[in-house]
C-alpha cells in the first residue's frame, strides 16, 4: 500500500528535448509535479502543449533529458530497462484511447497476458483475477469473446479490467473516453472513479474534453510544455461528459 504522506509521483524541473547533438527542441520546460495516493487529477491543454510527452515519461516509456522523476519514492533515473519495466509493472496502469487488445485472444486473455509477460507463464491465479474484473467492468458473460465481437465500448472495458490487473497504484489514462459516444464514455468515467474511490488508486487523465476533466477532483492545466495552472477542482458529477 502505498505511503499516504507521501508523493505517489513526484517530477522536480523535468525536461524533456528531442534532437540530435547539433540541434535540440525542448518539449516539456522544467515540470514540478507531484500526485498523493488516490488523487484523481485531469491533465489538460491545447493540441502540442506535451501532455503526450508527460505522460510518456511518467509511465516510463520515454527518459526524461534532466530532473527527477520518483514512483512511490524509487527515484528512476538511472535504472536500467529491465528494473524500469519491473517498476512500470508492479505500480503503472495504462489506458488509452485506442483499446490495443490482441484480436486472436479472448477478453479475459486479454486482460492476463500482460501480467503472464511479466511473470513468464500463465497461472490459475491470473485467469482468476481477469475474470474477476471483467466481471466488475460488466463483462462476465463476454470473458471468453473475442474484440471484434464486442462493441467498442465493451473493448474499452477490457482495456480498463487490463490495465488493473497488477493491482496498479498509478493509472495513467490518455483520452480514455475519446473514441466513444456520449452515454458510453460517461459510463467508462464512472467506472473509472469507482475504481478510484474503492481501491485509493491514483489517476492521471489527459483529456481535451472540458466536461470530462469538470469531473475531477484536480485540474493541471499544460502550455507550450509549462504548467500554467494546478488548482482543486469541485466535481460537478451531475453533468453528463
Amino acid at each position: 500500500m502505498a505511503d499516504p504522506t507521501r508523493p505517489l509521483l513526484e517530477l522536480r524541473a523535468l525536461r524533456k528535448s528531442y534532437g540530435n547533438a547539433e540541434v535540440q527542441t525542448e518539449i516539456l520546460h522544467g515540470i514540478d509535479l507531484r500526485l498523493m495516493p488516490g488523487e484523481f487529477a485531469a491533465l489538460i491543454g491545447p493540441s502540442g502543449s506535451g501532455k503526450s510527452t508527460l505522460l510518456n515519461c511518467i509511465g516510463l516509456l520515454e527518459g526524461a533529458s534532466s530532473g527527477e522523476l520518483l514512483i512511490d519514492g524509487q527515484v528512476t533515473q538511472g535504472l536500467d530497462d529491465a528494473a524500469l519495466t519491473a517498476l512500470r509493472g508492479r505500480t503503472l496502469g495504462f489506458i488509452f484511447q485506442f483499446h490495443y487488445l490482441l484480436p486472436a485472444f479472448s477478453a479475459q486473455e486479454n486482460v492476463y497476458l500482460p501480467v503472464m509477460a511479466d511473470q513468464g507463464h500463465a497461472t490459475p491465479a491470473m485467469r482468476t483475477r481477469a475474470l474477476d474484473l471483467l466481471a466488475r467492468v460488466g463483462l462476465a458473460d463476454s470473458a471468453q469473446k473475442r474484440p471484434a465481437q464486442l462493441s467498442g465500448g465493451q473493448q474499452q472495458r477490457v482495456a480498463i479490467a487490463r490495465a488493473l490487473a497488477q493491482h496498479p497504484k498509478l493509472v495513467l489514462a490518455d483520452e480514455p473516453t475519446g473514441n466513444l459516444d456520449t452515454r458510453t464514455a460517461d459510463e467508462i468515467f464512472a467506472l473509472l472513479r469507482e475504481v478510484n474511490r474503492s481501491e485509493n488508486t491514483t489517476f492521471l487523465i489527459v483529456t481535451h474534453d472540458p466536461r470530462l476533466a469538470a469531473r475531477c477532483d484536480r485540474i493541471i492545466r499544460l502550455v507550450d510544455g509549462q504548467i500554467v495552472e494546478d488548482r482543486p477542482n469541485v466535481p460537478q458529477a451531475s453533468e453528463p461528459i
